[in-house]
């Protein structure tokens, strides 16, 4: 029997959807063409590569509408309270008039066995929806999570141009006619009172606000707490993991606020990859270069920092340079709250500094001088949407003299954790900053990790590696490659 206090309600293209028996882990790729029949929705590889599946989800930002591509393979139905989910089959106009971008694929031939075509279809009117004059590269981003294997990209951008270039004034678009409608049923939908769907075992938790979840997990300590679902979304299509209770935290305002001060940067534990994306690149335009290669577009809409830093995974690729800048987390509880070096928040392989009834709150990450020197690189078997097989920041300061008065690099993918090369740093500390004191530092690296073989890479290749970027970073900085330290920073 399923027991509950309110319901899940979003929109669905017109529709006003109101579910009151749901499984904290039914997908919404599954909601759609199980329940919906809406099956031009595809299902490829129900863990967010493919981009088959992806639909746009509009959510208020600051009372801003805001539509975002996500992956609906791994997009929990339970977290949608208050957003507008929109399909393939929404675009055309009632009459079966294409949409433009509909129109252009099939124009510039974007399309042959047509199966990974809606998902494009998806993903170009995101853009068309957020940007009037895309250049190449912003259409390349926004196709970075959408995999073809027998069209070829080049007629799908040229779509994308085409559409972009004859943007017609007066258009039917079933988003931007009823933009303020939406938003104000948007608006009635959102919600300061917690929900609850509870059948048998299950158990789905939306709270309300962040002092509802503090005393959610004080009760439910073992809870999972799905921010983004980039990667629970995995454990469940996957690993086929039962995690219960589920908590879904993707609604909290007050999570997902950015406060930029002279000390630094303050980023809620809820900010997304994207919305990160401007002030960290501002800041720290090598970072921006990493966010940009953390899955495609549609990851990078759903998951967030706060979430690679409480997973803790040892490949994530945002602890290495958040580690170098020397961030901080705050953890908060029904008790209150604190604050940590993030460094010291890993304590070994899937095991953090954090209590029972804790979550992560927000990461602080300092203002750095303008006159050290900062890189970070990234290592992968393919340049776009791919995880590390290692991943390594490297930060120095160096006086007048050109020594090196302080160092701090860390890696992920080295270790069981992301983790600091604190005898690398002692062997730099101190010195001339020279091939020379590069070389004989090298070594230190042995002391500093013992890495493991696996699919991504073999022990060895990560140490040559890892000693391969710290030579980089110091020809980089040396002005030999000035350009590709500025604009790129990310192997």
């Amino acid at each position: 029997m399923t027991q509950h206090t309110g319901s899940i309600r979003f929109i669905l293209n017109e529709t006003d959807v109101v579910l009151s028996d749901l499984a904290p882990t039914a997908t919404l790729l599954d909601y759609l063409r199980l329940e919906r029949r809406l099956t031009g929705t595809k299902e490829g590889c129900a863990e967010g590569d493919c981009g088959a599946c992806t639909v746009l989800v509009g959510r208020l930002v600051q009372g801003e509408l805001v539509y975002e591509s996500v992956n609906a393979c791994i997009r929990f139905t339970g977290s949608l309270n208050a957003t507008h989910v929109v399909t393939v089959e929404h675009l055309a106009a009632k009459d079966g008039t294409l949409h433009p971008v509909q129109q252009a694929m099939v124009d510039y031939h974007g399309s042959q066995c047509g199966f990974c075509t809606p998902g494009f279809v998806m993903s170009l009117y995101g853009l068309w929806l957020s940007s009037d004059r895309p250049s190449r590269a912003d259409i390349e981003k926004a196709l970075q999570g959408n995999l073809c294997r027998c069209t070829g990209y080049e007629p799908i951008v040229r779509a994308a141009e085409a559409v972009a270039a004859a943007r017609p004034s007066a258009v039917f678009d079933p988003i931007l006619k009823v933009r303020a409608s939406i938003t104000t049923r948007l608006q009635h939908l959102k919600t300061t009172q917690t929900i609850t769907i509870a059948s048998g075992e299950d158990r789905l938790i939306v709270p309300g606000t962040v002092t509802a979840l503090a005393d959610i997990l004080a009760d439910h300590p073992t809870a999972t707490v799905v921010a983004g679902s980039t990667d629970v979304g995995l454990w469940v299509t996957k690993q086929f993991r039962r995690i219960n209770p589920v908590v879904f935290i993707n609604g909290l305002d007050a999570l997902q606020t950015i406060e930029e001060t002279a000390d630094g940067l303050t980023i809620g534990a809820g900010v997304s990859y994207s919305m990160a994306f401007s002030k960290i690149a501002a800041a720290y335009p090598v970072f921006g270069a990493l966010i940009d290669r953390i899955g495609g577009a549609q990851v990078r809409n759903m998951g967030t920092l706060g979430g690679n830093v409480a997973n803790g995974s040892p490949i994530g690729d945002t602890p290495p340079p958040l580690i170098a800048l020397d961030a901080t987390v705050t953890l908060r509880s029904k008790a209150g709250a604190r604050t940590l070096p993030l460094e010291a928040f890993y304590i070994e392989y899937g095991r953090q500094d954090r209590q029972p009834g804790e979550f992560v709150e927000s990461l602080f990450v300092p203002q750095m001088p303008q006159s050290e020197r900062f890189a970070v690189y990234k290592i992968s078997k393919r340049r776009d949407e791919d995880i590390s097989a290692l991943c390594g920041a490297f930060r120095i300061a160096l006086d007048d003299s050109n020594r090196v008065t302080s160092a701090r690099i860390a890696f992920g993918g080295m270790a069981g954790t992301p983790k600091r090369a604190a005898n690398v740093e002692a062997a730099l500390i101190g010195r001339q900053w020279n091939e020379t004191t590069i070389t004989e530092a090298q070594a230190a690296f042995d002391a500093d990790y013992q890495p493991l073989s696996d699919w991504r890479a073999t022990a060895e290749y990560r140490q040559l590696t890892a000693r391969n970027l710290m030579m980089r970073f110091y020809l980089e900085t040396s002005g030999e490659t000035v350009q590709l330290h500025r604009f790129e920073g990310v192997a």
